[in-house]
Formats: structure tokens, sequence, C-alpha cells
């Protein structure tokens, strides 16, 4: 399907494409702060149109992209918040009037209450745009924020109105109990992580904050009722409400020194402003992404030096680059723990295996459905032939199939490499705003296999590999933070017994398709692959998602293992609730 969308993609306007000369082209992608410049109607749309064009043909990477390049796959986020009144949707429908509307994708919500059991950011993982596109998000995950954190202001002031119950919903009174400064900070310094992580997986985004002072909104509001469907859902006639909000405010855009503020007194004069602030994003994501294709292409035809002249880029780009170049110097592979290379072989009856089985699964089930709602996610990783799916089959056994979900991970699909690549994994997360009862999600490899297989393959580049030991250690803490429960396996074998297993499978017609040539292919590269995992280990034990490794070549005490693991975690969340 994404192939055919690719192909099926507009294709340049001829008035443009006349125009897309290789210097013209570079010129007019070259960044320059909207301070330094001011162009008028013609000319930004002229480069707007450029700078859009330039990010889908990131994309494409074929021949007859126009205008050519080089570049990373790079998308760019938009994220549109601000006060009521402030100009927002007129500016953003002048930038989709000037550029071509069907490469903008436009989303927007109003502000909800947190939702069980999982980050503030995770609802909205599934609107984020591909490499390639730019996308407008009013509200987004700071609407959230701020719907959360003025109920919390407003109910310290003791103003804050009852809000109707919904059980896929937290309602005021269910919020922390903490001060809103504090719960504020604690999801800003969240946020701040994971948009560090969008941007360095080529998803780069522009945060503009939109503001009118009171006696501008006054005049703009048309009435005196409170509309529900107002940004962040408060009440914009109430001057205390307002007060309280640009306290709020002012406290984000402190803690946060990355939005562009855009003063929307004259809302044409906003709108401008805006669609500059869109063609410098733009333009600097094409650079940064200019200088990480280089960085990852051993024939790039440019000097970094010469790209280093050309291009201005903004202090926190070098930083960047600077940081994952530190991260990739220092990085020295951990001795790899005998738990690793001496693998148990104890033996087991089937006899002592069965009623071990049933007796665990029974505790397990119990265990499960007392969780209170707690999102569940388990992670099985392992050599080959370890185990994996006959570990996950006996932990399902006893459960009903409409409680659990689970993902048998392989190579990307074309359209899932074209976001970040945790954006697969976030998507399958349970999640408390679809329709579906399952809040159990079991992952039969994971998003491991950046430092694993990609790592050993060499279809991440060092930097992307190094780099993620950090994100995968975010992201679960995120999931923790939230009360979701991540339990991780990493299943051991030595390489005699997968070499008995391969064969066994060869001979049984209908395991053989669990046998395919890439798994004999990795044998080649055992040594590299138990050196991957030893680092991931090491890397990525944390107290809130730490590591159970079960090394034994006994495949029946290794389900028994893994049930017991289970168990012993779902107890320690039994005691919390």
């Amino acid at each position: 399907m994404s192939q055919k969308n690719d192909t099926t993609e507009p294709k340049v306007p001829q008035g443009v494409s006349a125009q897309f000369s290789e210097q013209v082209v570079e010129r007019r992608l070259v960044p320059n702060p909207l301070s330094q410049f001011s162009m008028d109607e013609n000319a930004l749309r002229l480069a707007l149109v450029t700078a859009q064009y330039a990010l889908r043909a990131t994309r494409q990477q074929t021949p007859t992209a126009t205008p050519k390049t080089l570049n990373k796959p790079t998308g760019l986020l938009v994220l549109v918040n601000g006060m009521e009144q402030a100009g927002k949707g007129m500016a953003v429908k002048q930038l989709r009037e000037w550029v071509d509307p069907r490469l903008l994708k436009v989303e927007a919500t109003i502000g909800h209450s947190t939702l069980s059991y999982q980050p503030i950011w995770q609802t909205h993982t599934s609107e984020l745009p591909r490499h390639g596109e730019v996308m407008v998000y009013f509200g987004n995950w700071y609407a959230d924020l701020l719907y959360n954190v003025m109920r919390l202001a407003t109910s310290d002031n003791k103003k804050a109105k009852n809000q109707p119950k919904n059980n896929k919903q937290v309602d005021a009174s269910a919020l922390p109990s903490v001060k809103w400064q504090d719960y504020l900070h604690q999801q800003l310094n969240e946020l701040k992580a994971f948009e560090k992580d969008l941007a360095a997986n080529q998803t780069k985004l522009l945060k503009c904050w939109f503001h009118v002072d009171i006696e501008m909104l006054c005049r703009r509001l048309k009435d005196t009722e409170a509309d529900p469907q107002f940004l962040y859902q408060i009440d914009w006639n109430n001057k205390q409400v307002i007060e309280t909000f640009n306290e709020v405010a002012a406290t984000l855009l402190q803690t946060q020194d990355d939005w562009v503020i855009i003063d929307g007194d004259d809302k044409s004069t906003a709108a401008d402003n805006f669609c500059h602030e869109v063609l410098y994003a733009m333009q600097t994501a094409l650079a940064s992404s200019e200088i990480a294709a280089h960085d990852t292409t051993k024939n790039h035809a440019k000097s970094k030096n010469k790209i280093k002249n050309k291009i201005k880029r903004k202090d926190k780009f070098k930083a960047e680059k600077s940081e994952s170049q530190s991260q990739k110097d220092v990085f020295e592979p951990v001795p790899i723990p005998k738990q690793l290379t001496s693998i148990d072989d104890a033996k087991i009856s089937k006899s002592d295996y069965r009623k071990a089985l049933a007796e665990k699964q029974a505790h397990l089930a119990e265990l499960l459905r007392a969780r209170d709602g707690h999102h569940v996610v388990f992670a099985f990783e392992g050599m080959d032939a370890a185990g994996k799916g006959g570990a996950i089959k006996r932990l399902v056994a006893p459960l009903d199939p409409r409680e659990y979900q689970i993902y048998n991970i392989g190579a990307p699909m074309l359209y899932e490499t074209q976001h970040p690549y945790l954006w697969r994994f976030w998507t399958k997360l349970p999640d408390e705003q679809t329709n579906h009862i399952s809040r159990i999600a079991i992952f039969d490899r994971t998003w491991y296999g950046r430092v694993l297989v990609e790592r050993v393959e060499g279809f991440a580049t060092d930097d992307e590999w190094q780099r993620a030991y950090a994100e995968i250690n975010r992201f679960e803490a995120d999931l923790a933070d939230a009360g979701t429960v991540v339990i991780k396996y990493w299943l051991a074998i030595d390489k005699k017994e997968q070499l008995k297993r391969f064969k066994s499978r060869q001979a049984t017609p209908h395991k053989q398709f669990k046998l395919t040539d890439d798994d004999w292919r990795n044998r080649d590269k055992w040594s590299d692959y138990v050196q991957s995992a030893a680092d991931m280990l090491a890397r990525t034990d944390t107290k809130t998602a730490p590591w159970c490794i079960i090394a034994t070549n006994e495949k029946y005490q290794a389900r028994l293992d893994v049930l017991d693991h289970a168990i012993e975690q779902l107890a320690l969340l039994s005691k919390t609730i």
C-alpha cells in the first residue's frame, strides 16, 4: 500500500519545477532565521514549496526526484498551541494555501484527561508524520497536559467544576495529588526526552505558541457562554481562569526554551510570521539531515568541511552531532557474562513439567485478572530457536484470547521505515483510547532489534544503534512511570543445542515454517550476536524494566522459569494496588 501511495504522490508543479536549477535550489534551502530576512508573499510561497518538495524528495531517493537530494529521509512536525483567538487557525489556513496542500497533513485535538496507565504522548503517536511530510498538529500532547494542569491548578484554587466521570479517562480528582507545578515539570521532562528522540530519528519539531493579551481575547470572543470545544476545554470568558492559564503557560515556556512565541495581536502578521517559521524549520531539518546523510554515507559527494561552510546550522544541531559522535567514540563492548556461555542442561521429566505448568498457569491467570486494569507488556528476545514461541504459547494458554495481543516482529514494512524506528512499537502498545478490551501486549522480538540484528547486520549505523540504548531506556521508563508493567526476557541456548533444534524443525513438516535461510546465516555470526546481547543486557537492565535471563537448553524448564518470573513481577504489582 505504501509503495502505491509513493508512486501516486503529486508531481512538482511545472511552474515550480522549471525553477529547480541546482544553484537556485541550494540557495533557497539554506536556513535563514526569521530575524535575518522577511520575504514578500511570492518569494515566501516559492521558498515554502521548494522546501516542501525537498523534504518529500528525502523519502523518495530516486534519480527522478525533484529537487535532487542526498538527505536522510526527514519529516517535520509543527506543534501549534497557545491562547484561544490568537490566530492559530488563520495561520495554518494560510500555510495550507501557500504550499501544496496534498503534502501538508493537519490534525487537531482540544485536550483530554490523561488515559490510564500510559504516557501522555502515547495516544498521539499514530498521528505522527511520515518522513518526507510536514504535519501541523493543533493541541497535541500539550493540549492534554494543559487540560490536566489547569484542572489541578483550578482545584488548588477551589474553583474546579465537577467533571463527568468516564472509566476510560481520569477525572480531575484522580490526577496526582501534587501541586500542579510539580506535575507540570515532571511531564515536561518526559516530553522533552520524547521529543529529543523524535528529532534524533528524523522527525524534526517546530513548536509554536500563539499569544494575545486578555483585552484582545475578550474583544474577539463573540459570546459569554463557555464552549467545551475550545482548546484545553477551559472557559476563556473567565478572567480568573485566563490568569491561571497564563501562569501555567509562563511556567511551561520558561521550562522549555524551544518554543517560538507568535504575537497574535495582528492575525495577518501572525500568519506571515508562522509561515516564515515553518520555512525556516523545513530548511533547518533539511540541513541537519544532509549532515546526517554525509556522516553515514561513505560515498557522499561533498566533504564535511564544505557542508559546514555551506550550511549555517543552529547550535542545537551542532550539539546533537557532537553528542552522538562522542557516544560513538567511547562505546566499549562489555565482557560476555558466563550466564550467556555456560548454559544449564538440567533435565525435568515430562510429568513433573506438566504438573508444574498447570499450577503456574492458573496462578498467573489469577494475578493477571487481579491487576486492576494496569497494562502489561511482555518482551521476548533471545537466540534463534531459543524457545520464545513455546514460552509465549504456555504464557497465554490460561487466558481469554480477547485479553491479549501477540505481535510477531520481523523486518519493518516500508511505511514503518518512514517513521522513527520505535513508532511501530508505540502504535502496538495497549491503549485506553481504543475500543479493544485487550490490555496485555506480547512481543515476540521487540524494539531491541535496533541493538541486535540491526547492529550485527549493518541495518543501523553505529550512531543509531549506540544511541538506541538510552532511547529505549527512556521509552520503557515512560511506560513504567505511567503504570504499565514491562516484563522482559532473554532466552539463551548454546550453539550446539540450536543446531539440534534447527535440524528437528527441518525434519518436522509443521515446524518447517519456523526455519529460514536467515536463521542459518545468523549461525555464522553467533559470536557477534552473543556480544550484542551482552551489551544490550548491560545497558538496558534498569530498575523500572529489568531483564530476566533464562539460560537453559531444557525447553520445559525455560517455560516454567518464564512463568515463575511473570508471577513474581505481577505479585509485586498486586502489593501496590
